[in-house]
């Protein structure tokens, strides 16, 4: 495939954010990135309500090489960080806007897979 194939197009992976949507959309997002990047995604959960069942998405991890992409889900607001780790330790931390943070991670991911069959096809399930 080409690199052109590659192109994370936030349209075409069907997550849209929206004010009011914010939760759908991590909601989306945190599965896509669980079924692509099983093993460098964590994705904690918890009750929606009080002795719910029902879970919702708390934080996003994935960990990417050298990068820890992290997003935390506070009510209606998401704050999304990238940090830059050295031997276990972050020496580094930069605050991004949701939809950078996710272009950053599709443009990490999109440069593995030109390295790598097993990121190719985690990018293809992240974006098919």
């Amino acid at each position: 495939m080409a690199d052109d194939d590659y192109s994370f197009d936030l349209d075409a992976a069907g997550l849209r954010v929206d004010g009011a949507d914010i939760a759908a959309y991590v909601e989306a997002l945190a599965h896509k990135l669980e079924l692509a990047l099983p093993a460098q995604t964590v994705v904690q959960r918890r009750s929606k309500r009080f002795m719910s069942r029902e879970k919702v998405v708390e934080s996003i991890t994935v960990q990417m090489g050298d990068h820890r992409y992290a997003l935390r889900l506070d009510g209606h607001r998401v704050q999304a960080s990238r940090g830059k780790a050295v031997r276990d330790v972050t020496i580094r931390t930069e605050a991004l806007e949701l939809d950078d943070w996710v272009r950053a991670l599709a443009g990490e991911l999109s440069a593995r897979a030109a390295e790598s069959a097993e990121a190719r096809a985690a990018l293809e399930r992240l974006v098919g």
